[in-house]
C-alpha cells in the first residue's frame, strides 16, 4: 500500500509543516510566564502544564502551534527549530 493510497500525500505534509514553520517565525506567547517568548522557544515542561493543569491548549491557531511544539519537543525533534532561532538572531528570552 503506497502513503498516497493510504490518504498520506507527501506534499500536504510538506505545506502543512511550512506552514506551521511560517507561523512559528511570527507567533509569541501572549500571556503567562513566558509572555512574548517565540512560541517554538517555550520549554517542554511549560507546553506539558497545560496539557496536566489546563487541560489542553488554548483554542484557535495559537493552541495548534503550542501542540505541534510540544509533540515535536516530546519526539525529540526539536532541531527542527534550530533554523527558526538563527534567523531570529538566537533563542530569545521571554
Amino acid at each position: 500500500m503506497s502513503d498516497e493510497s493510504a490518504g498520506f500525500r507527501i506534499d500536504d505534509f510538506r505545506a502543512d509543516l511550512a506552514d506551521y514553520l511560517a507561523d512559528l517565525t511570527r507567533y509569541r506567547m501572549p500571556f503567562g510566564r513566558y509572555k512574548g517568548a517565540a512560541i517554538h522557544d517555550l520549554p517542554l515542561e511549560y507546553l506539558r502544564w497545560f496539557i496536566d493543569q489546563r487541560g489542553g491548549f488554548p483554542t484557535g491557531r495559537l493552541g495548534e502551534l503550542m501542540a505541534f511544539v510540544y509533540h515535536t519537543k516530546a519526539d525529540g525533534a526539536e532541531m527542527i527549530f534550530a533554523p527558526l532561532r538563527r534567523a531570529g538572531g538566537g533563542k530569545q528570552a521571554p
